[in-house]
């Protein structure tokens, strides 16, 4: 059996618990062996849970929030809009 990568998505944050089955584990295992993208989202949360278990306290660069907010207003509209052009709307 082969899962996809929306599948491997779902099952990281287990698969960084450990606590998959191991069936499951194995399937995770073997598709992370071969896609560089779902690898690279493991490696990436991996980090993220190391910084925020970090009791040290970073500060943000200077119009951090308001770039990340425009930046995220900006792929969701992107995404609705390719919502409407896929559904024919």
């Amino acid at each position: 059996m082969v899962i996809e990568c929306k599948h491997v998505w779902d099952y990281l944050s287990d698969y960084l618990d450990d606590s998959l089955s191991s069936e499951i584990k194995e399937l995770v295992q073997r598709h992370l062996e071969h896609c560089e993208i779902c690898s690279a989202i493991l490696d990436s949360t991996r980090n993220i849970v190391v910084l925020t278990a970090d009791d040290r306290v970073f500060e943000l660069p200077i119009g951090y929030s308001e770039r990340l907010h425009a930046r995220l207003a900006q792929e969701i509209q992107s995404n609705e809009a390719r919502t409407r052009k896929d559904s024919g709307d």
